[in-house]
């Protein structure tokens, strides 16, 4: 990696037009794929990711660049050129590193992906492929895919910091078709962990695979959903995806520092019911979305969002932090070295109340259990949504009835907030990949079953 002395120099030419924020980032990724589709290997790619990225600020202004030549030379022109895009040349100024930040690595890593035989992941593949396949003959297809991603970085900048990082995450994904007379239903599952291969210590295949199966088996054979404003309770796990996206980005500062979220301005200001809390946390240990330091340096930590209904906190990198007069909070985040950072959460979710999830169900006279969320959109200037339910049931006098198809919460984030007026004690966390201007990041969404008093549910 860059040493100490070239980053030095570096960080000095890029304040040549009187910025007054440096940063490089280095990255060196080893990734590797696999996908399964008919009991079948269809791909299997490798391949490594090397560059750097070079940041400056003047006042407000940023200009990012990028290079794979990270020869002094090679980092000494790009650091220049990009200072030239934000004025005149001034006098140079020396940037002098001579400490060494260690961080506190929260993530033991037993078996590192690039020691493990290609045949054993296969294997693994090949376990959720067969209990998916063989859940019931209506499956028609199952694919499974695994990845592994092995990412080291340095950050230095101009403020004196010298930090390195090792990140190791695992996948396993797999989607599970069911078809019958024409119909055509899916399953999906995508377990993955801030750990290397022992990661299969702790999740199963088999369990995996037959859920993705039985998700899909019971959708095919369910009728469409009604339309209409009801009640509803929205399982744990993914469920929080309705959290992450409709409020979560919201609680961003990519968008609150310029005004373009419904949170701005909010500190301190009832958002949620007094039954909500929301907490975004790097800090646990092994989870897919956590963190040691985040893609600035600044280490990771627990943030409470929102506590009892009320707005504690956003999420803030530096340059947001700046038009924020707020400091960086560990949530700036981006996909590589290609990529300027930005405000991401990590493990995000809706911390565990005191209702029973059994109770919970009981008190719905009639309305919808959600209990898989699936794909959605959302606009995070208003906070409106409109998310499918991946598997729904109909709830009639306290009791889970048949299964339903083709429905959709429909509704804005902060509206929702304040309807949710029971919270379930089972919180569980599902993993995914949250695309925004700094590219795709791994995070985790979460919250226990969760009891909405009022929805708009959108049907066939």
């Amino acid at each position: 990696m860059i040493s100490r002395e070239v980053a030095s120099k570096v960080l000095s030419k890029c304040l040549i037009t009187g910025g007054d924020f440096a940063e490089i980032f280095e990255e060196d990724s080893i990734n590797n794929s696999i996908g399964i589709l008919d009991n079948k290997v269809e791909n299997a790619l490798g391949g490594r990711s090397y560059g750097v990225g070079i940041r400056i600020f003047k006042g407000l202004k940023s200009v990012y660049a990028y290079t794979n030549d990270s020869s002094k030379e090679g980092l000494l022109d790009t650091a220049y050129k990009a200072a030239l895009a934000l004025g005149d040349l001034r006098e140079e100024r020396t940037i002098v590193i001579n400490n060494r930040t260690i961080i506190n690595d929260r993530h033991n890593i037993e078996v590192f992906p690039n020691v493990v035989d290609y045949n054993k992941k296969v294997g693994v593949m090949k376990i959720a492929y067969k209990s998916a396949k063989e859940y019931h003959s209506d499956i028609a297809q199952v694919s499974v895919s695994y990845i592994d991603k092995d990412q080291k970085v340095l950050i230095a900048n101009t403020e004196g910091l010298y930090v390195e990082d090792r990140r190791i995450r695992t996948r396993l994904a797999i989607n599970a078709v069911a078809s019958k007379d024409g119909e055509n239903q899916t399953g999906f599952e995508g377990p993955g962990r801030y750990k290397g291969f022992e990661m299969f210590n702790e999740i199963d295949p088999e369990y995996y695979g037959k859920e993705a199966a039985r998700s899909a088996y019971v959708m095919l054979n369910a009728r469409n959903c009604p339309a209409g404003r009801m009640m509803a309770a929205i399982d744990n796990g993914f469920g929080g995806v309705i959290f992450h996206e409709a409020c979560g980005h919201s609680l961003e500062a990519t968008s609150v520092a310029k005004g373009n979220s419904v949170f701005s301005d909010c500190l301190g200001k009832q958002i949620a019911s007094s039954k909500v809390t929301a907490i975004d946390d790097g800090t646990l240990p092994n989870h897919w979305g956590s963190i040691n330091v985040d893609d600035e340096g600044t280490p990771g930590r627990k943030n409470v969002l929102i506590e009892n209904g009320i707005l504690k906190s956003y999420m803030i990198d530096k340059l947001n932090g700046r038009r924020m007069g707020m400091d960086p909070t560990g949530n700036a985040r981006r996909q590589s070295y290609k990529f300027a950072p930005t405000s991401r959460m990590t493990n995000t979710y809706i911390a565990a109340g005191e209702d029973d999830p059994k109770d919970i169900i009981a008190s719905i006279p009639e309305g919808l259990y959600a209990k898989k969320l699936g794909g959605g959109s959302v606009n995070p200037v208003t906070g409106e949504f409109n998310f499918a339910v991946a598997e729904g049931y109909l709830v009639k006098n306290g009791e889970i009835q048949e299964p339903v198809r083709g429905a959709s919460l429909i509704g804005k984030g902060s509206e929702v907030l304040m309807n949710i007026d029971m919270v379930g004690t089972n919180l569980a966390q599902a993993q995914g990949m949250c695309g925004s201007s700094s590219g795709s990041v791994p995070v985790n969404v979460g919250q226990p079953m969760i009891r909405v008093k009022e929805i708009t549910v959108g049907g066939r």
